[in-house]
């Protein structure tokens, strides 16, 4: 089975008119697929409201017992609510899911080291044959960044992070596609400007640009699970603007595309 998993985030979330525009390119998309989001944007905003400031540190939300209640009900529930039934009115049978339901991705809780995360979620184990049944029906998983430790705990965890590793799962028997969809047109060599963008990403270009410092530390992490992605199995991985979805899938030039030596086929 050819299956693509693709993440979406706030600057897509955030704003209702990018969000009707990214779904009805989803819906356009070919194939299976599954959607994966985050919301952290919102859940900043809902919780200021409620006199829960976040708090961040290098990019990573700590997550205290507030904080989950949060994210859970701005993730799992407003936002993962509201892209299924967007799904739906584009004919798209969409099913919307946090890692607990039907046991979908168990997590384990950040262990304290230097920084206590609170309740983070690293992940464990993801239900390969929950997905694989879903999809053979013509169902679209819709998964929020929510995941459980099968102790009864829900855990906050990065939605980057949820599409890699599920991709990875799911690639010892699919060919495998991921996307990351984000606010800039691919890895750009200036930030500010989109017409810097790098084209292919391989291990020794990222090298290079992380000892030079021209990637910005937002992306890192995002390379990171990219090449970690692909040296388990993956087949694809892209990274650009939402807009420019169908044009990666129809194997136009848009965004970045990383490989890793391991997998060139010349």
């Amino acid at each position: 089975m050819n299956i693509s998993i693709i993440k979406i985030g706030g600057n897509v979330i955030d704003y209702p008119e990018k969000l009707e525009e990214f779904l009805f390119l989803f819906s356009r998309f070919p194939g299976k697929k599954i959607l994966v989001h985050g919301g952290g944007v919102l859940a900043s905003k809902f919780g200021e409201s409620l006199g829960v400031m976040p708090e961040m540190i290098d990019g990573r939300r700590i997550t205290d017992k507030d904080t989950l209640d949060i994210v859970t009900m701005v993730y799992a529930g407003l936002i993962n609510k509201q892209i299924v039934a967007k799904l739906q009115k584009l004919k798209q049978n969409a099913l919307g899911m946090t890692g607990a339901d039907g046991n979908l991705i168990q997590s384990k809780k950040r262990p304290v080291k230097k920084i206590d995360y609170g309740f983070v979620g690293d992940i464990k184990t993801i239900n390969t044959d929950l997905l694989e049944n879903l999809l053979d029906q013509d169902i679209i998983p819709v998964i929020s960044a929510i995941t459980h430790d099968k102790k009864g705990q829900l855990l906050n965890t990065n939605a980057d992070g949820i599409a890699s590793e599920m991709a990875v799962a799911l690639s010892g028997k699919h060919r495998i596609n991921l996307y990351y969809c984000f606010n800039k047109a691919g890895v750009l060599i200036d930030e500010k400007n989109d017409d810097s963008i790098i084209p292919l990403i391989n291990d020794d270009i990222y090298q290079e640009l992380k000892q030079e410092n021209v990637i910005h530390s937002g992306m890192i992490p995002k390379l990171d699970n990219a090449f970690s992605a692909l040296k388990k199995g993956v087949n694809l991985v892209w990274i650009g603007k939402a807009e420019n979805l169908l044009l990666a899938a129809k194997g136009k030039v848009s965004g970045t595309m990383i490989e890793s030596h391991k997998y060139d086929l010349y």
